[in-house]
């Protein structure tokens, strides 16, 4: 069985390189063989169950030796974020229909790269002005929503 987590460091910093607590949380992640996306509202997780609970204390241990002076974790398996996804004739899921067909696939079959772009048109469309659309729009792409708020954090 394969899990999630997302988790947040504080504090934050607006700007510049991210803080060191963020970034050894992250890394404490990825040494556990948990592939990570990293961004600057926090970091999410994903592996093996197993794995992934046992990596929990290292990750907490490198945030609060970083610096952090709180961490806010949130673990679910994949797909159940309780996010109901876009309804059949909705405008979201007629905008997410228009985004596949512009990017010639399903969202959910996208790389990386792709779900970014992905994400990008949908911002430019009012897709997240919507009511609950980016829990929506992450089970959509079979990501969290935490990688959603993260691609549209990132500069264009």
């Amino acid at each position: 069985m394969e899990l999630e987590a997302e988790f947040t460091s504080e504090p934050f910093r607006g700007e510049g390189e991210p803080p060191a607590h963020a970034v050894e949380a992250m890394r404490a992640a990825g040494h556990a063989g948990l592939s990570t996306d990293f961004g600057p509202l926090g970091t999410s997780a994903r592996g093996d169950a197993d794995a992934l609970l046992d990596a929990l204390p290292a990750i907490v241990r490198a945030a609060l030796d970083g610096g952090a002076t709180r961490l806010t974790l949130r673990i679910q398996r994949p797909g159940e974020n309780g996010a109901t996804p876009s309804e059949p004739g909705s405008v979201l899921d007629r905008m997410v229909r228009e985004v596949e067909a512009e990017l010639g696939s399903p969202l959910r079959e996208l790389d990386r790269p792709g779900k970014q772009r992905a994400v990008r048109l949908l911002e430019e469309r009012g897709a997240f002005q919507l009511r609950k659309s980016v829990a929506a729009v992450a089970e959509t792409l079979g990501v969290t929503r935490f990688t959603v708020y993260n691609y549209l954090n990132r500069e264009h």
